[in-house]
């Protein structure tokens, strides 16, 4: 079936109808076992799939999975040679979850390289469930985790020529701009193993060049990243903001519950938000990605240009381009 982008966005005002007509999903020919966000997750799924394969469990393979961008110099979206706040602090999100409720996060976490470690951390040692800036710094030393010098020449030198303008402004698909001042945003990374079992994990360095103090969607269980059983797993990505608002990877989820395929769920997202902030979000991104317990994976965008990589079982890995509201015609 073909669907005009008039009908799709018809489809959104009755979103509650498209769910209660939805029908069960089947299990796919080939299932998926890990999926990320953007081009550079392909080598994140490479890692969560060693790790899977050396015995780790799900929780294993996601934490893995998130360090390589965390630890990657080229990377300015996530981790080392992030971006810096416009004070010049390089300030880190993460949250890694399962799909038994047990969840750990970190917000404006400063001189660790990878906090996607600090975060299971916190779900594994504390009876919380997010701790932020100098709290979750104080944590992280006393669990014995070193301090790195986060702000690397080149991202110094982009915050310094930002500084000639301090203009702001996001710019849709940022993060496949490597290198650009104007990389910045997050990976989200998903598996769900041979039993229907799940669990993710979502880390950032942010927006660059943002207020001191500003947390987006990535860490915020609902938001960026959501988790459950016997349904499926949901991560956002672009400007975090929007996610935020509508709690974009709980509504995800929620809408996987009630029926809806992983993409038809991110679809029906993507048009709430663009039902709700219209002009305001013209020229922003907003992606999500979801997997939901049989293995099936989708992906939708406000604009085109966000990429997903899918690994499947034997350990292919595909860069895949989402459909979105601007792009072409979405064919099913």
């Amino acid at each position: 079936m073909r669907m005009s982008r008039r009908g799709a966005i018809a489809i959104g005002l009755g979103g509650a109808a498209a769910i209660a007509s939805a029908k069960p999903a089947t299990r796919p020919k080939s299932r998926a076992l890990i999926v990320s966000t953007w081009d550079f997750g392909a080598a994140a799924n490479d890692a969560a799939y060693a790790r899977l394969q050396a015995g780790g469990s799900l929780l294993d393979a996601v934490e893995a999975g998130a360090k390589v961008p965390e630890a990657d110099p080229s990377n300015h979206s996530v981790g080392y040679s992030g971006y810096p706040d416009r004070e010049g602090h390089v300030t880190l999100d993460a949250i890694i979850m399962d799909d038994r409720g047990n969840v750990g996060a970190v917000a404006a976490l400063e001189d660790f390289m990878h906090p996607i470690s600090v975060a299971r951390r916190v779900m594994e040692k504390t009876p919380h469930t997010m701790l932020v800036g100098e709290g979750a710094r104080q944590f992280a030393l006393e669990q014995g985790f070193t301090t790195t010098r986060l702000l690397t020449p080149e991202a110094e030198a982009a915050w310094r020529e930002w500084l000639k303008t301090s203009e702001y402004k996001p710019v849709a698909n940022s993060e496949n701009l490597r290198g650009s001042a104007l990389d910045h945003d997050t990976i989200g990374i998903l598996a769900c193993g041979a039993d229907g079992r799940l669990a993710g994990a979502c880390t950032t360095s942010g927006m660059a060049f943002k207020l001191r103090g500003r947390i987006g969607d990535s860490p915020q269980s609902g938001c960026g990243l959501l988790v459950e059983a016997a349904v499926g797993a949901a991560t956002a990505t672009g400007v975090g903001e929007e996610v935020t608002r509508i709690a974009g990877s709980a509504r995800v989820v929620s809408s996987m519950r009630a029926g809806l395929s992983p993409i038809d769920a991110c679809h029906e997202a993507i048009l709430h938000i663009a039902k709700l902030r219209g002009d305001a979000v013209k020229d922003a991104q907003v992606g999500f990605l979801a997997i939901n317990s049989l293995g099936e994976v989708g992906a939708y965008a406000l604009q085109p240009g966000f990429t997903y990589a899918v690994t499947d079982t034997a350990g292919r890995t595909t860069v895949t381009a989402a459909a979105s509201l601007k792009g072409p015609v979405r064919t099913r």
